[in-house]
Order: structure tokens, then sequence, then C-alpha cells
């Protein structure tokens, strides 16, 4: 058995392991949506069968790699370590800031949802639909989401909307009313507000805004991704 044989179902078994890993630590619910997640648990088995074949079969050959196929398997091999040392650590802030931010689509809002219990992502949809402050004045909010830094403005709470992954992430935030009395949490730092909606005037029109009473510092969701 020559050393070019094994090459192959090493690379295929890296990347199996690269995929079953991400699966079961919960790495891919920072890049993925929960949906998708099986398709990556076949693709690893799929991936780990075919590397236990080739396994099988490389004693059996005697055959060299051209120079440039084993460079790309050699590369292969050590993206595959990377990715399992290097866990990915995503700046949803810093990727909101290069993304367009209109909503994917907008379906049907739930208006028997009680106000407290709206998420961030159906308030946005809701001011989007019913844009006029008066209606929404003083309704109790409780949100969370990340600390997202706008130009122009006072940051937002803000959450990233996917179809599949970060890839197509869309950002959507709520301005906020940040108290004088407290610094601003740092971009991307995770909050769970509590407060109530208001309404300012922000460059030459009425628009809602959260006023909150409280908040409290929380660790990244498990799944930060929202449909």
């Amino acid at each position: 058995m020559n050393r070019d044989s094994l090459l192959p179902p090493i690379s295929l078994g890296l990347w199996s392991i690269v995929l079953l890993q991400s699966a079961a630590s919960g790495r891919l619910d920072l890049l993925l949506r929960a949906v998708f997640h099986p398709l990556v648990w076949g693709s690893g088995l799929v991936l780990l069968v075919l590397a236990a074949i080739q396994l099988r079969w490389s004693g059996r050959t005697t055959a060299r790699l051209a120079p440039r196929q084993r460079a790309g398997l050699l590369l292969g091999c050590a993206a595959a370590i990377a990715v399992l040392l290097v866990p990915p650590r995503p700046s949803f802030a810093d990727l909101a800031a290069n993304r367009g931010r209109e909503l994917l689509e907008e379906p049907g809002l739930s208006f028997v949802v009680p106000p407290g219990q709206r998420t961030l992502t159906e308030w946005v949809r809701l001011l989007r639909s019913e844009p006029d402050p008066g209606l929404h004045s003083g309704d109790p909010v409780r949100i969370s989401g990340f600390v997202l830094p706008v130009p122009g403005d006072r940051p937002q709470l803000a959450r990233l909307l996917v179809r599949c992954c970060l890839v197509d992430a869309t950002p959507v935030g709520l301005p906020v009313l940040w108290p004088g009395n407290r610094p601003v949490p740092p971009a991307d730092q995770w909050l769970e507000l509590t407060g109530a909606m208001a309404s300012e005037s922000f460059q030459g029109r009425e628009r809602s805004v959260v006023k909150p009473s409280q908040w409290r510092l929380i660790p990244r969701p498990r799944r930060p991704l929202e449909p």
C-alpha cells in the first residue's frame, strides 16, 4: 500500500468527521437553519461510507497521484483539521453591516399574539405593516437580540433572518431609546430587553421606538438564526 492511495480516504474521512461533529456539537446552529441539519448528518454519513470503501480498495492499487492531486488532497486535509480545531465565531453585527435590510418575505401577521409575547422579528413585521407609531405607543415589549450599530442613529436591537444559512442572512432591528444613565452595550452583545413602545421624531418623521425599563445581558442563543 502506497501513501498516495491513503490520501483520498483520509480526506473523505476527515470531512465526514467535520460534518458529523458540527451537527453533533451544535456548531451548525450558528451557520445554518435547523431544518437543513438532517442534510448535513446524511452527507457526513455518506462521506464516511465512501471513505471506508476507498480505504478497503486502497491496498489494491499502486497508482501514483499527480503532484497537483496530492497537493489538493493535502490542502483539503489541512483545511478539515483547521475547521475541527478552530470553531466559527461569526460576528453578527459585522455581517449585518454589509447586508441589505429588506425582509426576505412578508408572511401573514398574527395579531392574536399579545404585544408582550411578540418576538423582535414579529414586532418588525408588524411595524412595517402598520407603521403609525400611535397604534403601538405604550404596548409592552419583551424582546431579545444582539446590539447592532447603525450609522447616523443609535444602536438597534437586531436579529438575523435566513432562508438557508448565513450567506443569505438579512438583518432586522428595532431602534431603542437607550437611557443616558447606563452605557450602551457593545456591538454583538446579546440582551433581553423589557419595556414599552414609544414614538420619537427622527429625520423629519415619527417612528416607533422601544423605550426600555430594564435589560440584562444574556448568552447568545443556541439557535440565533430566525426563519
